[in-house]
């Protein structure tokens, strides 16, 4: 597929998929994994620095992960269900796309909570800490989109204006009102950039924050702002039922207000931020305790060994 930007005279040559044994393998879904796999991987890295553990970080992973897949597809489906009800083996296909951030965040958020219950973990302790890395994964997984050719904005005069045979196609089909053989806005582009900007304004939050739940709204009211005026550019939004509203804009004003009003009542009623209890960074099983108290004794038969040797040696030097 080649994908040009007609006012720099860039031209790309790209595909949105390969194959492996004659499996199709879609860049979408190694952008996703990719994307996944760093923000797992930040957050074991800097776990120890920010008195978190490392063991909270992969339990969460191992919940989080499948949560974030089945919730994205879930809200898309559910949000285009006039065609799902009639092609149920689309419903699984999530290769082609077909994938809502906010459903992820959702079905994410809600079985983190039910963790932190069952576990007896601070559940603001552990957003606080983990949220840092939603944007990072968003800023990745968004380029999934370009292969695709797919979440881009209206048409625009702008220098970085893209198009393709696939962007053409689209407008053709479904915005009568734009010329298809104008660029369009990069909208998945946008979002990347300002994922990682987001990214590193938390990063400072959460070395500054004082209160619960602090740098966690902050990623609402950011994420909530940059979704918010990127959805109203964009070609290919959900709508809530024929009212003309976008799903997207609606829950990011929710988020926003969402997150002033948690910073709000979490400041004047001063809740001052927790770490995890330490029961967290304690996770040894009775094995490994076993093996770490027989790898104790074996160094310390070789230390008494060693030690025997040694007035042996002296012993037979007096002699």
């Amino acid at each position: 597929m080649e994908v040009s930007f007609p006012y720099l005279n860039w031209t790309l040559n790209i595909k949105s998929y390969f194959t492996v044994f004659g499996f199709e393998i879609r860049f979408y879904s190694i952008c996703i994994c990719f994307g996944m796999f760093l923000c797992a991987a930040l957050a074991m890295l800097e776990s120890r620095k920010n008195k978190f553990s490392e063991d909270t970080v992969a339990d969460i992973m191992l919940i989080t992960i499948p949560c974030s897949v089945i919730g994205a597809r879930a809200y898309y489906v559910l949000c285009n269900w006039d065609y799902y009800k009639g092609n149920w083996s689309e419903i699984l296909n999530v290769r082609n796309g077909g994938l809502a951030v906010y459903g992820g965040i959702i079905l994410t958020v809600f079985c983190t909570y039910l963790l932190c219950y069952i576990r007896k973990i601070p559940f603001d302790a552990l957003t606080d800490y983990a949220f840092i890395y939603i944007p990072v994964g968003q800023a990745i997984g968004r380029w999934g989109n370009f292969f695709n050719q797919e979440a881009f904005g209206t048409t625009t005069k702008l220098p970085w204006g893209m198009t393709s045979d696939a962007v053409k196609g689209y407008l053709k089909a479904y915005c009568p009102t734009l010329d298809p053989n104008m660029p369009v806005h990069p909208t998945f582009l946008y979002e990347s950039i300002l994922n990682l900007i987001l990214f590193a304004i938390l990063h400072e939050v959460r070395k500054r924050s004082k209160f619960r739940y602090e740098t966690t709204s902050v990623y609402l009211i950011g994420y909530g702002i940059i979704r918010f005026f990127l959805e109203g550019m964009r070609t290919d939004s959900l709508y809530i039922g024929n009212t003309g509203i976008r799903t997207s804009q609606l829950l990011s004003a929710i988020l926003v207000i969402a997150g002033l009003s948690i910073i709000a009542y979490s400041r004047y009623a001063e809740l001052e931020r927790r770490e995890l209890p330490a029961k967290c960074f304690v996770d040894k099983t009775a094995a490994q305790a076993e093996k770490t108290y027989q790898k104790s004794l074996e160094e310390n038969n070789e230390a008494t060994e060693a030690d025997e040797d040694k007035e042996g040696k002296k012993v037979s030097k007096a002699k």
